[in-house]
């Protein structure tokens, strides 16, 4: 009979990606070529990749909130105002690769306005950035140079909105028309300002050209068309002004205010051309590109095309000649609250031509990027998750029926995230792109996934919990991030769904998912039958009413005392468990019988067996994937292992310093992984009850923990809004090591061999390479041994100057050897000098580098091994110290050991007169009288002889 083989237990775990905050408030910005997105996380500024969603770099703020920012034309400055009334230049890094480093602004203006600036725009020639500042005034600033070109006044409150007027047609460059700036404030008039050399040296350069009336209230955007004949206005008054610019018909005066030009000339008079009531507050509004080829748009050559985004949260394109919307991008939402419509109402709008992409920006720090080609989402950025209550992981092409998958059974494409919202996130796992499922009315506390992950499902604080499915459309294209649609819905429990548990087997030969549990804080557990639910949403995208299913309940179990934090179900649909707040896990028998013709399923759970032994409550449970075992994870601090024979406990793991949380096995039931409220993810081994790995990443409660199919890669999200994906690492840690042991081997063979050759120059610097101390005490300890041996046998001989180590080589070695292998070799003195045994070798090394060796060259050897430690970590990174620090460290240790040792010395020196005191004593003078007699009868040179 052929076993299977014991699986490779995993031992190290790194940080992958990581899915943290990307936008919390403020102002959003999209590089021209539509390739990167600039947001702000409280204070700080992210850059960021829009196609793989990795961060780039971050810049360097103020520690103020910023209130506006926007981005030249060309890619290369980002310009920055913040509640310091500051503005800061940094030029944007052309690569996209991944910096540490914070980058500097190259200009900065300490007090660029008397009040905040609220709205920024840079001309489409990268020259000028205008700025329009809460007391009415605005300022024109010359970028490269960082100095103020003009300065217009006279706005009646707050400026709302900036536009160049500057024709980006080539055709057009040549002709008289001049660069001018258009603003709006909340006095709901727009003014139009000429910004020409000609017009600046005049004396009513300050004054408006124009002033346009047609809004009642505050004007939140302003546009104008890339032949500069047209100029489009949308405002919170619920309606959008095209005006023409070309017209050179005069207004009539309006409030004492004359639209005359001082000097020479005519100044322009443009007229108000159409009125297009749009029935919601405008907060973005621009044209589009003539040559976007858009479905629905007429024919003619002389199109006007714009777009608008407001409080219903979707984005309009019109046409301006009809007034009609041609299309919207994205889909209102009529059955939610008022407060959830307040938060997907959009705030901004960015329009990228180079891609053909429409960037909405939302209230609830959402970035969507609509396709005007193909009318679809094509990307969706989540700003900020806060909370992570729980995940999961989904395999949308798993077990499909009807076609062969794409991808392999086993790949996790997507997962779920259940935040402190009634809002699901579905991620992808390859990057930032995630949709958002609606449904629930309140906060989703649990999710959970059936049939190898093509189906989800939810519990939530609306006292119901819901079955999320892909459309058989949405399921042919993997490599993208679709929307899900809901399925199916469970109502009837009295309070909170906190926990649900989907049949592991379902789905698997008949195509049905079986049943569901769900425990709820009434404590009780229901059972559901979930054989009439689809496992593709065939309705609409977001699962409308008439396609969605009401799943009956099979039965109702008062099952605990306390809240129900968790359930499981068996790898084999036989057994269910329980955790609550009781302090007790319960295991029940499942009985389920699927129905047939008339006959309506059956389901039934009875109690087995309760596990007792938890001092506080119990927040997660889970069954071994081959054993017989429960895994429970308590507030007691610690996982207890449950045998499902007698329901006895049969180990306990402590390590954790707080609150368990999650708890799930891998490699087979080999090892554990567990997350806890004091922000760690530690993996155990089962047999020995030890945790060979903990990953810390968290500032906060890690809630949810999810693990791949493959279990190669562990995710776990906290209450700090980080989700981080830890990637097997076992088999490149066991490589390095193996790598470096035979490096280690060949390095101790070539030491073994120098010492043979008495080449000592190198024996000493291959063991300071390899940092073993103890081959060097060695190497020292032979060679002061062998010079006292051979100067006993032959005091007197030879004439040389005798070495100071006791090998000239070795002298030349310490005479040259390199600052840093120096201050290494003072760190080896300072250790060995602390004991005893070691004390003589320690005292002669150091003796002869204060011989060899200069001062300078000692406390020089100190700054060398700070600087190489600077060039290999790549970064200015903290030291033990530099220059002096490290030098007067060193000697703070070596005096103390150094005067115990000679106290030591000349103690054993007196001790040793004692001696020869006792033993003169103990002959009791029976040779003096032939001492005497021997020392008369030597003659003189024998004497000074022995003397010598």
């Amino acid at each position: 009979m052929l076993t299977s083989p014991r699986p490779r237990l995993k031992t190290a775990f790194k940080k992958g990606r990581c899915i943290a905050p990307l936008h919390t408030s403020g102002p959003v910005a999209v590089t021209p070529d539509g390739s990167k997105l600039v947001t702000c996380v409280a204070e700080e500024i992210l850059l960021t990749d829009v196609i793989t969603g990795t961060e780039i770099c971050r810049f360097s703020g103020d520690t103020q909130p910023i209130t506006s920012l926007c981005v030249s034309s060309s890619s290369a400055h980002l310009l920055v105002f913040t509640s310091s009334l500051s503005l800061r230049i940094y030029e944007i890094p052309a690569s996209s690769l991944t910096s540490r480093k914070p980058i500097q602004p190259i200009r900065v203006v300490a007090r660029a306005h008397d009040a905040p600036v609220h709205v920024c725009k840079a001309d489409p020639t990268s020259t000028y950035l205008a700025s329009g500042s809460a007391d009415g005034v605005v300022k024109v600033w010359d970028i490269i140079r960082g100095y103020v070109t003009h300065a217009f006044k006279g706005h009646g409150g707050v400026v709302s909105a900036l536009a160049f007027d500057y024709p980006q047609d080539p055709s057009l460059v040549s002709q008289t028309h001049q660069m001018r700036l258009i603003t709006a404030s909340v006095d709901t008039r727009i003014r139009i300002f000429d910004l020409s050399a000609a017009a600046s040296r005049t004396a009513g350069s300050q004054k408006p050209e124009a002033i346009l009336e047609g809004h009642v209230s505050v004007p939140r955007g302003l546009d104008v068309s890339l032949d500069g004949k047209w100029l489009v206005s949308g405002g919170r008054d619920s309606v959008v002004l095209i005006w023409d610019l070309s017209s050179k018909e005069k207004p009539p005066k309006t409030n004492g205010e004359s639209n005359k030009r001082k000097g020479k000339g005519k100044g322009i008079s443009p007229t108000l051309a159409k009125t297009i009531p749009v029935f919601e507050r405008v907060e973005g509004v621009g044209f589009l590109r003539p040559e976007e080829d858009l479905p629905g748009s007429s024919s003619t050559t002389d199109k006007i095309r714009f777009y608008t985004g407001g409080e219903k949260g979707v984005v309009k394109v019109w046409d301006g000649r009809e007034g009609a919307v041609l299309f919207t991008l994205g889909q209102e939402d009529e059955n939610i609250s008022d407060d959830q419509e307040e938060q997907r109402q959009i705030v901004d709008t960015i329009y990228v031509p180079s891609t053909s992409t429409l960037v909405s920006v939302h209230a609830d720090q959402n970035i969507l990027f609509h396709s005007l080609s193909t009318k679809s989402l094509i990307r969706q950025l989540i700003g900020f998750n806060d909370e992570i209550i729980d995940a999961t992981f989904l395999s949308p092409r798993t077990h499909l029926e009807t076609e062969t998958p794409v991808k392999a059974l086993s790949e996790d494409t997507h997962i779920a995230l259940a935040t402190n919202s009634s809002l699901i996130r579905v991620y992808s796992t390859s990057g930032l792109d995630a949709r958002l499922l609606s449904g629930h009315t309140e906060i989703v506390l649990c999710l959970d996934h059936g049939v190898g992950g093509r189906v989800l499902a939810s519990g939530s604080k609306d006292r119901s919990a819901r079955i999320w499915a892909l459309s058989k459309l949405n399921l042919e294209h993997v490599d993208t991030n679709q929307d899900w649609g809901c399925v199916a819905v469970c109502e009837g429990h009295a309070e909170s769904v906190g926990a649900v548990a989907m049949s592991r087997k379902g789905g698997e030969h008949d195509g049905q998912l079986g049943f569901m549990f769900t425990g709820s804080q009434d404590r009780t557990i229901k059972m559901w039958d979930l054989s009439g639910v689809p496992l593709t949403n065939e309705g609409s995208k977001n699962g409308t009413a008439e396609h969605i299913v009401k799943c009956k309940s099979l039965t109702t179990h008062k099952a605990h005392e306390k809240d129900i934090n968790s359930l499981d179900v068996a790898p084999n649909d036989k057994l269910l468990a329980s955790g609550s707040q009781d302090r007790t896990a319960k295991i029940y028998d499942i009985e389920y019988v699927t129905g047939s013709g008339r006959k309506a399923a059956r389901g039934e759970i009875k109690l087995l067996g309760t596990c007792k032994g938890h001092k506080r409550g119990v927040w997660n449970v889970r069954f071994g994937r081959t054993e017989r075992v429960l895994a429970t994870g308590s507030g007691d601090k610690t996982v207890k292992l449950w045998s499902l024979e007698d329901f006895s406990c049969v180990k306990t793991f402590e390590g954790h310093t707080n609150s368990v949380l999650r708890v799930d096995f891998i490699d087979a039931g080999m090892q554990l992984v567990s997350a806890g409220s004091d922000g760690l993810v530690k993996l155990w081994n089962v047999r020995e009850e030890v945790c060979v790995a903990t990953m810390d990443n968290h500032e906060d409660k890690v809630w949810a923990l999810a693990i791949s199919t493959n279990e190669s890669i562990i995710v776990s999200g906290a209450a700090d809004s980080v989700v981080t994906f830890w990637e097997d690492c076992t088999e490149e840690q066991e490589h390095e090591k193996e790598n470096k042991r035979s490096e280690l081997v060949l390095k101790e063979q070539d030491f073994l061999n120098y010492l043979s050759l008495n080449d000592y120059r190198k024996a000493i610097e291959l063991a300071l390479t390899m940092e073993q101390p103890g081959r060097l005490l060695s190497l020292f300890a032979d060679i002061r041994s062998t010079t006292s041996l051979a100067e006993s046998e032959d005091p007197l001989e030879g004439t040389a100057a005798p070495s100071i180590t006791g090998h000239p080589s070795v002298d030349e070695v310490i005479r040259t050897l390199p600052g840093a292998d120096l201050a290494r070799l003072l760190r080896y003195v300072r250790d060995w000098n602390a004991k005893a045994k070691t004390s003589g070798v320690a005292q002669g090394v150091l003796f002869a580098i204060l011989k060899l060796r200069p001062a300078e060259d000692v406390m020089q050897a100190f700054g060398d091994e700070a600087g190489q430690s600077m060039i290999m970590n790549g970064s200015i990174e903290k030291t033990t110290g530099v220059g002096g620090t490290p030098l007067k460290e060193l000697v703070d240790a070596l005096i103390p050991y150094t005067e115990r040792h000679l106290s030591r010395m000349e103690r054993l020196v007196q001790e040793s007169y004692v001696v020869d005191y006792i033993l003169g004593e103990m002959d009791d003078g029976m040779f003096d009288g032939e001492l005497e007699d021997d020392e008369s009868s030597m003659d003189v040179d024998t004497k000074i002889a022995m003397q010598v």
